[in-house]
């Protein structure tokens, strides 16, 4: 008996001690959450592209080894669905259409984990649209970030993969986040969702329903957004609509607005506007190819 008792004394120390442990890994994962917070935002103030890639490189695995040790973080979620994004489409994208297919496809999933903590959601999502919608609706303002970092990466993982139909054929679903994140919070990083509504408008052929009005009332919404210092606004613009509407003066004077406007002039966002002005670079130096 004396035994019995021993051995269930000793189990429940061992019990206790490795609880504790778990414990402390995950406060020690929280806390550091809160460090990554402000170096995402040191890297987002970064003006150096070729520093900022090799940053982010190296933090969004650091990122990850937390998320395995408290996989249902939101914070960390967010921030490995951000950084991921923003990675593609920074310094992948241009180079490698195969390995940002596959980084945006990470930022999607990163925060569909988010967003699949409501049970609604959870079991709406890969159903049809109109179920989607319903999940949707269940979310609330506070999910807008989750909601606007899946769909970035949805959409952008469809718009560089236009072969492929099942792709496309989640468009839908995509442009329905994007218009939850304009009912509930519309300058969500400045102006993103509309942005990428008025991208998706402006590509598509008015004789398969686009509308170039529509258009460019949700561009020069994006641009407002930010009142003219998010310099992607630009970008996207010209690359969208001014390009679709062959308007090359349009185009021309969009990527101007770019290549002269200061880094500074948002300095939380100095890294996107650096990326802006190399895009904007690129699209030039092709401008005679494209009309």
């Amino acid at each position: 008996m004396k035994l019995l008792e021993g051995t269930s004394r000793f189990l429940l120390v061992l019990t206790t001690i490795v609880a504790f442990q778990g414990c402390i890994q995950m406060l020690a994962i929280r806390s550091m959450g809160g460090i990554m917070d402000y170096g995402f935002e040191a890297f987002n103030e970064e003006a150096d592209l070729q520093l900022a890639q090799e940053a982010l490189g190296s933090n969004l695995k650091l990122l990850e080894a937390m998320i395995k040790g408290d996989p249902e973080n939101s914070k960390l979620l967010l921030l490995a669905s951000q950084g991921y994004n923003a990675y593609s489409m920074a310094f992948v994208e241009d180079e490698s259409v195969e390995r940002a297919r596959a980084f945006y496809l990470r930022g999607r999933d990163y925060g569909l984990r988010i967003l699949q903590q409501n049970r609604r959601f959870r079991e709406a999502w890969d159903k049809d649209v109109e179920t989607f919608k319903r999940g949707l609706a269940s979310l609330s303002k506070e999910d807008v970030p989750a909601v606007f970092w899946t769909a970035f990466g949805w959409g952008s993982y469809i718009n560089i993969t236009r072969h492929d139909v099942a792709a496309l054929a989640d468009l839908a679903k995509v442009t329905a986040m994007m218009e939850f994140v304009v009912e509930k919070e519309p300058r969500y990083y400045y102006g993103g969702a509309y942005l990428f509504l008025g991208a998706i408008e402006a590509v598509t052929p008015p004789m398969v329903g686009g509308k170039p009005e529509k258009a460019k009332l949700l561009l020069d919404q994006a641009v407002a957004a930010s009142e003219g210092r998010f310099l992607m606004s630009y970008v996207y613009y010209a690359r969208t609509y001014a390009l679709q509407q062959l308007d090359r003066e349009l185009f021309d004077s969009l990527l101007t607005k770019v290549e002269e406007a200061s880094l500074d002039s948002l300095p939380e966002a100095r890294l996107a506007n650096a990326v802006a002005k190399r895009k904007a670079h690129m699209l030039r130096e092709k401008a005679d190819q494209l009309f």
